[in-house]
């Protein structure tokens, strides 16, 4: 472990943010742009489609944080809220309480965090602890007061294609064209954005893989990542260990392997993401997709590493 931070329950302080030393902040800006980066995911729930609650205590949460952080992410993403289809909604209340120590210890141990929340009111939170990147799923039925926080506070924020919500989504999953439809809504979300006041620079681009999709529109998706990418912003691919990469990888049987089987999947999809000059990927298995991103890097050359502000 490294001396920025002690593993939480270690040190002399009971809290789990006490144990974490405080270092230098990094800030997105000093994320790298030569490669395609990662974010690794913190659920402090307790109903995780990918890790069924391992993370769901602050302690928990915190730690591996950390081993995510120096596994190599050069983002940390925490959500106190699962959004897999059939999920149930949790109050912003207590998804602040769920999420704003974890974030608070993690910002502290020098990381680049962004908030996974479909709630202005835990993202205004959030922000209260340095300069946090939100990352809302919300899709065409975002938060009027998310447009005008994002504004008023300059925050990076990552605009996911959704429809409906967790108990409607997979009803809503009709598309004559996917990518086509995808692209023309996302555009529409992010012109509200930035007609509400937000600057272009702010705004990251996610195609919500899963997220009113079926298997095949998954696939659609990602064979047509590269028109998105030439849209001009960001963009984020969130594929780790969906169900769709399960029925991939399904035995003879139909048997499909467990959420953390598919992490091998995972990384291949972030190198060939990466590949296709998508700004970033957001994996649960951090070290894999950090070798397959430099890879595809290297094999690329200097001059096709994404670029971003």
């Amino acid at each position: 472990m490294s001396s920025m931070a002690a593993i939480p329950g270690t040190g002399p302080s009971t809290g789990p943010v006490g144990v974490v030393r405080k270092v230098a902040r990094r800030r997105f800006a000093d994320l790298p742009t030569d490669r395609t980066l990662v974010m690794g995911v913190v659920n402090v729930t307790d109903n995780s489609f990918s890790d069924g609650g391992n993370h769901f205590d602050a302690e928990a949460a915190i730690q591996h944080g950390l081993k995510l952080h120096y596994a190599g992410a050069d983002l940390i993403d925490v959500g106190g809220e699962s959004t897999a289809p059939g999920r149930d909604a949790v109050d912003p209340d207590e998804e602040q309480r769920r999420v704003l120590p974890v974030i608070e210890a993690l910002v502290r141990a020098g990381a680049v965090v962004s908030v996974d929340t479909r709630h202005a009111a835990t993202a205004r939170a959030a922000l209260d602890h340095g300069e946090v990147i939100i990352n809302d799923v919300s899709g065409l039925n975002f938060e009027p007061e998310m447009a005008e926080l994002v504004a008023e506070s300059g925050a990076h924020y990552i605009i996911t294609h959704n429809r409906g919500d967790a108990h409607t989504m997979d009803e809503l999953a009709d598309y004559d064209d996917v990518v086509t439809e995808v692209i023309h809504e996302l555009s529409e979300v992010k012109d509200q954005f930035i007609a509400a006041g937000a600057q272009p620079e702010q705004l990251i681009l996610d195609p919500g893989l899963g997220f009113a999709k079926s298997g095949e529109q998954n696939w659609e998706l990602l064979r047509g990542v590269e028109r998105l990418v030439a849209l001009g912003f960001p963009v984020l691919v969130g594929a780790s260990r969906k169900r769709f990469l399960g029925t991939l990888l399904a035995d003879s049987r139909g048997h499909a392997p467990a959420p953390v089987e598919r992490d091998h999947a995972t990384a291949a999809v972030s190198a060939l993401a990466a590949a296709h000059g998508v700004w970033a990927v957001r994996v649960h298995d951090v070290a894999a997709s950090v070798d397959a991103v430099k890879v595809a890097a290297a094999w690329g050359g200097p001059n096709t590493a994404p670029q971003h502000s």
